[in-house]
């Protein structure tokens, strides 16, 4: 395993709020028991494990009956949307079902994704997953949680049109500052990656700095947008501190002030502690 080192531990619990642990694996070989001790290990202590099909989904559900301190997401990934052709309804039937299980705490990741999918008709299939989503986050009092990359004004729009459900986090936020306030205006939360730590996300460093601190969360969605100083290897929820550490220092917060607001934000963002 090419794996960075376990970074200093923090001084107060944070939560992951996007992680994959089934593909860590398969990427580093790092096993779930291990990414979650790792994670332990330097304070970061619950974990948001996402699905984004079925098979994922039903995963993300074995892995939050299996752990206490993982809660699971369950959700057609838009660009499996737009591929899914006449087979969208029944795996979005097999969603919502999914979606009624008590550990399930969050619909998504669902949203738009018009960088990997430039087709109309792959657009449209992405707009009916998303409504779809929608639907059950609020029937079932679920937070849902939004995959946008190159379709902010689109994901505004579906939203407005469908009417967002209570709790709302917009996954590895890409967006400007402006887009953040639109974001905030509807309620969202806004998780930030790794990818905050790249050279030059300035304008996403720019929406960190407008985002209230009691909406802010953090996340790695590992395997994918490792921090720096390790971009390029396997990602891992072990490595949120090199993250957390980024975030408190952009925004000008005390690191431990920043590990509680993030902390408390997952249980409001999130329905509650786990």
């Amino acid at each position: 395993m090419n794996l960075p080192e376990l970074p200093e531990p923090l001084p107060s619990p944070v939560v992951d709020s996007h992680c994959h642990l089934d593909v860590t694996e398969a990427v580093s070989g790092l096993t779930p028991v291990e990414a979650i001790e790792r994670a332990r290990n330097v304070g970061v202590t619950r974990i948001v494990q996402i699905g984004c099909d079925v098979e994922g989904s039903r995963w993300a559900v074995s892995a939050a009956e299996q752990w206490s301190n993982v809660i699971a997401g369950v959700a057609i990934h838009p660009n499996d949307a737009a591929r899914l052709g006449s087979a969208l309804q029944s795996e979005l039937s097999i969603i919502e079902r999914l979606a009624t299980n008590p550990r399930v705490r969050v619909v998504g990741e669902t949203g738009l994704d018009f960088y990997r999918t430039r087709d109309a008709d792959g657009h449209a299939a992405q707009r009916e997953s998303f409504a779809a989503h929608i639907a059950f986050a609020k029937a079932e009092d679920k937070t849902l949680v939004i995959h946008d990359r190159d379709a902010h004004h689109e994901i505004l729009t579906v939203l407005d049109a469908e009417g967002p459900p209570g709790r709302v986090v917009m996954h590895c936020f890409s967006g400007d500052a402006d887009f953040a306030r639109s974001c905030l205006d509807r309620g969202a939360y806004l998780s930030f990656a790794g990818t905050a730590t790249f050279k030059n996300n300035e304008s996403l460093r720019a929406a960190l700095t407008v985002t209230p601190l009691d909406r802010l969360l953090t996340e790695t969605d590992a395997p994918y947008l490792t921090p720096m100083p390790h971009r390029g290897r396997p990602n891992a929820s072990y490595l949120i501190p090199h993250t957390a550490r980024f975030l408190a220092a952009t925004r000008g917060v005390e690191l431990a002030a920043l590990c509680r607001a993030l902390n408390d934000n997952a249980d409001a963002a999130f329905g509650g502690c786990w």
